[in-house]
């Protein structure tokens, strides 16, 4: 099976555009870090390149080697920010592999022993929230 297309149009390129509001994290010439609307656990964010590409697989390695390095110092800072036990970064590939927005994207959640993870589904977290949660993360970084 081939790759479809990127879509330029997609929502995380519009957040990019500026074309969509975000809660920003990080910003660098590459890569934006912004909290995710429909959070997991407190203090989901996503990092992603600002170059386009559809995924991992279409991915042009520079990019990843320039993207991996801040989602690296997200997590860090992320973990410090929610004193979390540990921390879940996640990336998909293709709807048969649960990818819904085609922008390469990594998730990172911070995680704590015995509490699970909410469905990444539903409505969106108030803002407010989101915007103490990315204070949080800024302040570690």
């Amino acid at each position: 099976m081939s790759i479809s297309a990127y879509d330029p149009d997609n929502i995380f390129a519009k957040i990019i555009k500026g074309e969509i509001p975000s809660v920003k994290l990080y910003e660098d010439d590459d890569t934006l870090a912004f909290m995710d609307v429909m959070p997991q656990a407190p203090g989901h964010l996503l990092v992603i390149p600002k170059q386009g590409s559809r995924n991992l697989l279409d991915a042009d390695p520079a990019v990843l080697a320039k993207l991996i390095p801040v989602v690296q110092k997200l997590a860090v800072a992320a973990q410090e920010a929610f004193d979390a036990d540990g921390v879940y970064v996640a990336q998909f590939n293709e709807p048969a592999a649960g990818q819904t927005v085609f922008h390469l994207h990594f998730h990172v959640i911070p995680r704590h022993d015995g509490l699970p993870l909410k469905p990444h589904v539903g409505g969106m977290e108030n803002i407010d929230v989101l915007k103490a949660n990315a204070a949080k993360i800024i302040a570690a970084l």
